[in-house]
């Protein structure tokens, strides 16, 4: 490996501790989102500077001669008023790809690798270094073959020695690893996301909602070669919608949860067979539904339909004014010993970071 690779290596290592180091933090920031570009994303840390030498001869300036404590530095006013008594903090943006952001997560959070099922994969394309060649960048250079290529030269030649063997490879000896395409069968995956959009949703449980789908969404795109996502919202009808109105619909009036189940069932049914597909669904309310007659028809729905088809069904519950809270109470006094049932309280940002790790957390 040359001298710059290993200096990139350490300092993506040095990064990736930063980010590890404040990663609760980040889980919890919504503008990070925003610097989201295709694969990658950019996150701002401390500036980093990597300790250095730096030759030549030194001409005065801090720790040169005699001076006394407030004494000016070379080349600086002696007195004056600053901008500021405290020290700045200068960030750095750091592009990260959703792959090493997904790691991150994982090794935060402690994420057990998902477990597909499903007798129907998808083919994709990977590469991977399994043939050799005879000319390549030196990072990719095989050792063992150019050792091996070496002895045989000398060996043919007459020049090698057993009592005193040196191996000395030439240009010749060189060996590289190369690339060869070859499939590598993936899961199928769907995920359906339910948001109640009713009048006691407002703005900040919406972007408590944006925030974790997205962190879940990294996750599963990370152990799935092929992720579906549908959008559903609802208050008292339901409707399928793309990504930008699921996050930003304004929607008023009451909340019928079982539309939104109603139309999951019937999406499920129709597009995703339970034998060819992982299904996941994370439903977030704030718990208000139109009376027990409604919850007993979503109990019913789940019970009978949807979680004996789906790898796990999340229900998380973000705090409003306006809501109950009912629906979390009644989800987990029916679903005691559900295992693919997981529920979670979210009343704020900071509590998200404890909410994916109860819904990613068994591998399902």
């Amino acid at each position: 490996m040359l001298r710059i690779e290993r200096d990139h290596n350490r300092f993506k290592e040095i990064v990736k501790g930063r980010i590890k180091k404040d990663f609760k933090k980040y889980i919890s920031k919504g503008e990070m989102i925003g610097r989201q570009s295709g694969k990658t994303i950019s996150i701002p840390v401390p500036q980093i500077d990597l300790p250095r030498f730096k030759y030549g001869k030194n001409q005065g300036g801090v720790g040169q001669g005699d001076g006394d404590s407030g004494d000016p530095m070379n080349g600086q006013p002696g007195e004056g008023q600053g901008a500021g008594e405290d020290p700045g903090q200068h960030l750095l943006e750091v592009d990260v790809t959703l792959h090493e952001l997904a790691e991150i997560l994982g090794e935060e959070l402690e994420l057990p690798n998902i477990q597909p099922k499903g007798d129907r994969s998808i083919s994709d394309q990977r590469d991977r270094y399994t043939g050799v060649r005879p000319t390549g960048p030196e990072s990719l250079r095989h050792f063992r073959r150019t050792f091996r290529r070496a002895i045989k030269r000398q060996i043919s030649s007459g020049t090698y020695n057993p009592d005193e063997p040196v191996i000395i490879p030439i240009r010749d000896d060189f060996r590289y690893r190369a690339q060869k395409t070859a499939p590598n069968p993936q899961a199928n995956a769907v995920v359906v996301y339910l948001m109640d959009v009713s009048g006691s949703m407002g703005d900040e449980q919406k972007e408590i909602v944006r925030i974790e789908t997205f962190w879940i969404d990294t996750w599963l795109r990370h152990q799935y070669g092929d992720l579906d996502i549908r959008y559903v919202v609802h208050d008292a009808a339901a409707r399928e919608v793309d990504r930008e109105t699921f996050f930003h619909l304004r929607e008023s009036g009451g909340t019928k949860i079982s539309s939104a189940y109603g139309l999951l069932d019937k999406i499920l049914r129709e597009e995703y067979s339970a034998m060819d597909w992982n299904i996941y669904a994370f439903h977030f309310s704030d718990g208000d539904n139109w009376g027990s007659g409604d919850t007993e028809l979503c109990l019913r729905l789940l019970g009978d339909s949807l979680l004996p088809v789906m790898n796990q069904f999340a229900y998380g519950q973000v705090e409003s004014p306006y809501g109950s809270g009912q629906f979390l109470k009644d989800l987990r006094g029916h679903f005691k010993n559900t295992e693919n049932l997981v529920t979670s309280h979210i009343p704020d940002k900071d509590r998200i970071y404890d909410s994916i790790r109860e819904f990613l957390g068994k591998g399902r």
